[in-house]
């Protein structure tokens, strides 16, 4: 298959500098797709008729002015546009949800400003519209480079449209990532280095790689459940997740998550808000935020079906249905579950001074004696890459 021209890879460096900070990111949910997935348990939803964009529109802005109040006045480090699909939306549509955050919020210039998209939603001048708007960093559904394994995950897209979505994303957008899903079914691990290999050589700065799970509620749930649908095992998952973990630090996408992967400066902002627990608005359809008020933080949580949800919105001025308090020992744990999942690791400081007692030495001295964590300096902590293998179980040992 013939590679992409290689790109030019300084493109990305006007994005505000990473402070390190966990900053203050806006999450926008467009809940439909043109279908769903059966692998998929994200909140999504399948409609025949055309949607009311200009009524949903209204709505994501009733809903920020809600939550504008509840948050106070924040600087915005990044936007994340998700679903769904959001790249079904008008450019007429993103440009007033734009234009709506920066009304509520500061927007400083050079924010990533992020939209998913899949390929088979993909066409030039909606992209471009989409730029015009301020997108200015795409996240592309691609999943696999082979049709078979696209057709088995219940894509619309061939290799064909995610390569022409690749390169328009490349030509219009400063920044772009993609995601691939490996540990499919019979998946040896030589086809997945050959075709990681060939995502690296189409990737600008980012790749997003999920090991395929199984959720309950999905298609691929019942099938597994009946014996139809085998996935490989622990020992081949492990495998897999090394030789992808290899592969991508050798070719300058090193892991700084447990399943992202980019070039030294060109992480995804928003995602780092939330591995590194900070706040976040949370606005449309099944969408959850975290807010802190009054030194506690609220975690929300919106009506998930999107027309209940719009009526919510039009007669109340928010969607919202919970609104918990969460105590520092439940921000403790969430900082734990969270920051473990980064290559930075967690700072102990800020652990500590939630959760108000130092990690438990004995079941710390355990895990690092079976090389699953270390200690980065004395302020912060991180499991090691034996120990990403099995995160579960290390965050559970040091929560306790």
């Amino acid at each position: 298959m013939d590679t992409l021209e290689q790109p030019d890879l300084t493109r990305y460096a006007a994005l505000l500098p990473d402070t390190g900070e966990p900053g203050f990111g806006v999450y926008v949910h467009w809940p439909f797709c043109a279908a769903k997935c059966p692998y998929c348990d994200f909140n999504s939803h399948v409609r025949h008729q055309p949607v009311d964009q200009e009524r949903f529109t209204a709505a994501f802005l009733k809903e920020m002015a809600t939550v504008r109040q509840m948050s106070g006045p924040k600087t915005v480090t990044s936007v994340f546009l998700g679903g769904g699909t959001p790249s079904l939306m008008n450019p007429a549509t993103v440009s007033a949800i734009l234009d709506g955050i920066a009304k509520h919020w500061h927007v400083p210039d050079g924010i990533e400003i992020t939209m998913e998209a899949n390929p088979s939603s993909v066409e030039a001048e909606r992209f471009r519209g989409y730029r015009a708007a301020g997108v200015n960093r795409v996240s592309l559904g691609v999943q696999a480079l082979n049709d078979r394994d696209l057709k088995f995950l219940g894509r619309l897209h061939d290799v064909a449209d995610a390569l022409k979505a690749i390169k328009l994303a490349r030509d219009i957008f400063p920044r772009m990532s993609f995601d691939m899903i490996y540990a499919r079914p019979n998946q040896a691990v030589d086809e997945w280095e050959r075709e990681l290999k060939e995502a690296i050589s189409y990737a600008v700065d980012h790749l997003s790689l999920y090991q395929l799970t199984i959720e309950e509620g999905t298609p691929f749930y019942g099938l597994h459940k009946a014996g139809k649908l085998i996935v490989p095992d622990g020992d081949q998952s492990a495998l897999l997740y090394e030789a992808t973990q290899e592969i991508t630090a050798r070719e300058g996408l090193p892991a700084y998550e447990v399943s992202n992967h980019a070039r030294p400066g060109a992480e995804s902002r928003h995602n780092l808000t939330y591995w590194r627990y900070g706040d976040y608005a949370g606005i449309g359809p099944g969408a959850h935020g975290r807010l802190t008020r009054g030194g506690m933080k609220i975690a929300t949580a919106t009506e998930r079906k999107p027309e209940s949800w719009l009526d919510l919105v039009e007669r109340d001025g928010h969607g919202i249905l919970d609104q918990e308090q969460l105590g520092y020992e439940e921000q403790a744990d969430e900082l734990l579950l969270m920051g473990l999942r980064l290559k930075e690791g967690v700072d102990l400081a800020r652990w500590q001074q939630l959760s108000g007692r130092d990690p438990d030495p004995k079941r710390e001295e355990v895990l690092l004696e079976h090389g699953f964590i270390e200690r980065i300096g004395n302020s912060r902590l991180r499991c090691t890459p034996s120990g990403m293998l099995i995160l579960d179980s290390v965050v559970a040992d040091l929560a306790c």
